[in-house]
C-alpha cells in the first residue's frame, strides 16, 4: 500500500504546481500580452475615471438615457457577482408580469416626454437577458427610444440616429448574430456631446 501512495502523492503535488500555478500564470501572462484590454475587463475609462466595462451592462431610468435589457442579476441589476437570468418560464406569470412592468414604465417615459407609442415594443426591452449582464441592445430598440430621447435632450432625430449608428456593433465575424448597440457607449457618447 504505501508503495502505491508515494507515485499517488507526487502525482498530486506535481498537477497541483502545473494546474494551480503553472497554466494560470501562463494563460494571464499570454492573455495579457495578446488581449490587455479584454483581460483587464474592457474598462471604459472618461477623464481619468472608470465608468463601466463595454462586456457589463449599467441601470439607466432616466428619460434622456437609452435603456438597456432587464437584468435579473442577484438583488441590484447588473450584479456581476450575482450573474443570471429570472428562469421564468414562458408560462410563468411573474414573467407576464416583469414585461408588463417594462412596457409600463417606456409608455410613462414616452408620456413624459409628450410622446405617444403605436409602435410594439422590441422584445429584447422587455426581457432579461439569459446572464442578466447584456450591455447590448438591439438596433431596433435603440430606434424604439431615439424619439424620446432626442426630444428630452433637444437634440435633432437625425444626430441621435447617427450616434446609435456610431455605437453599432455589426455581426461576429460578419455573420453570426445581429448587429447590437453597446448602451453604455451610447449614452457616455450623448453625455459628451454637452
Amino acid at each position: 500500500m504505501f508503495k502505491q501512495l508515494k507515485p499517488a502523492i507526487l502525482m498530486l503535488l506535481l498537477m497541483t504546481v502545473v494546474t494551480g500555478l503553472i497554466y494560470p500564470f501562463l494563460t494571464t501572462g499570454v492573455a495579457q500580452l495578446a488581449f490587455p484590454r479584454e483581460a483587464n475587463g474592457s474598462l471604459i475609462e472618461q477623464q481619468g475615471k472608470i465608468v463601466g466595462s463595454s462586456l457589463i451592462g449599467q441601470q439607466f431610468t432616466e428619460t434622456k438615457y437609452f435603456w438597456g435589457r432587464l437584468s435579473a442579476a442577484g438583488t441590484y441589476p447588473y450584479n456581476a457577482s450575482a450573474s443570471g437570468g429570472s428562469n421564468f418560464g414562458p408560462l410563468n406569470p411573474a414573467l407576464a408580469d416583469a414585461s408588463k412592468a417594462r412596457v409600463d414604465a417606456l409608455v410613462k417615459a414616452d408620456q413624459d416626454a409628450g410622446l405617444k407609442r403605436v409602435k410594439a415594443v422590441p422584445i429584447d426591452l422587455i426581457t432579461a437577458s439569459a446572464s442578466g449582464l447584456d450591455p447590448h441592445i438591439s438596433v431596433a430598440a435603440a430606434e424604439y427610444q431615439m424619439q424620446r430621447v432626442a426630444k428630452v435632450r433637444s437634440l435633432p432625430e437625425a444626430k441621435v440616429r447617427e450616434m446609435i449608428a456610431a455605437n453599432t456593433e455589426g455581426k461576429w465575424l460578419g455573420v453570426f448574430g445581429d448587429a447590437r448597440v453597446n448602451v453604455l457607449k451610447l449614452n457616455l457618447s450623448l453625455d459628451a456631446m454637452k
